[in-house]
């Protein structure tokens, strides 16, 4: 029964990043990287199929192996964060309490994704100066 929960709850995850892709409110890279791990423990063929992805296989792999956000992903989803709450922030009416947790849940993301390793431990310091 658990696998069978895992597989929905992945494949669940894999649509709402694909709405993603065109829905810039939603993010594409935290839904497939939970739809990869329900897939492990679900599904091996999935899984691998998501790991030999050209796009998001190489980035579920430095997560996976080594909990590593590389600083392109950082750089690309920091922009995309604060480019979309700062539209609705600055040109549209809310209450100031609705803007207040948008600022917070940005921070928290930013905070998160900042937090986490560029590089494995394992690379060599010439390589992270590239």
């Amino acid at each position: 029964m658990g696998r069978v929960i895992y597989l929905v709850v992945g494949l669940i995850c894999l649509l709402a990043g694909f709405i993603g892709i065109f829905l810039p409110l939603l993010p594409t890279t935290p839904f497939v990287l939970l739809a990869a791990y329900c897939f492990s423990r679900s599904s091996e063929r999935l899984h691998q199929k998501l790991l030999s992805h050209r796009l998001f296989g190489p980035i579920i792999d430095e997560w996976e192996r080594h909990g590593v956000i590389p600083l392109k992903v950082k750089c690309f989803s920091s922009t995309m964060m604060l480019v979309m709450v700062s539209y609705p922030l600055i040109f549209r009416e809310f209450d100031l309490w609705l803007k207040m947790l948008a600022v917070v849940v940005v921070i928290v993301a930013l905070v998160y994704v900042w937090s986490r390793p560029s590089y494995p431990a394992t690379v060599p310091a010439a390589v992270k100066s590239e």
